[in-house]
């Protein structure tokens, strides 16, 4: 009996992830469009083709398990996604808000890796070898999309460590000093 639970608790962590998927496919477009660095709006326009294939091979991992591929809403998703999207309408064109759209598509990745996680040891445990197989290749994928993400990030962050940099050199010599207490970092919080 405990195996037939451990199966229905995969067909629910499928559902939710299919569904997950779904929504981010629908949702990338306005990120990719909105990102202004070329390296961040080209790696998500190629996640974005990255997760329509995920979304398929969710289908397969169904299928392999003589289910029918449906979705249940996944309100971990719809909340990190409605975080993006403010983050998008809150920031001004520039690295700031390319740095807020990484920041909200690493909370999606570490959202996906987790569930992909966990999805692919409950297939191990019911001795699903082919989904859990389906479950590594996506979690693989979402731990690699995340790493450029930092890559990204980090050469955004010294970019925008040299233009603070530059402009307290300009500041401290025209005499006005200004250094914050939190080591000069400025920005939008």
């Amino acid at each position: 009996m405990e195996q037939e639970t451990l199966k229905e608790l995969l067909t629910e962590c499928l559902r939710d992830l299919y569904d997950a998927e779904k929504q981010i496919v629908k949702a990338l477009p306005k990120m990719v469009k909105a990102a202004t660095n070329t390296d961040l709006k080209d790696g998500l326009a190629s996640h974005l083709e990255e997760t329509k294939e995920q979304v398929t091979r969710l289908e397969e991992a169904f299928e392999a398990m003589g289910e029918t591929a449906k979705s249940k809403p996944c309100k971990g998703m719809r909340g990190l996604l409605a975080e993006g999207s403010e983050a998008l309408s809150e920031e001004e064109p520039g690295a700031m808000l390319d740095l807020a759209i990484i920041a909200a598509a690493q909370k999606v990745e570490h959202y996906e890796i987790s569930g992909y996680g966990t999805a692919r040891t409950i297939a191990e445990k019911v001795g699903n070898q082919k989904v859990s197989k389906l479950l590594q290749m996506t979690e693989d994928e979402e731990k690699a999309a995340d790493s450029k993400l930092t890559d990204v990030a980090f050469e955004l962050y010294d970019s925008q460590e040299m233009d603070n940099s530059d402009e307290e050199e300009e500041a401290e010599f025209a005499g006005v000093g200004r250094k914050s207490s939190n080591g000069g970092a400025k920005g939008k919080r």
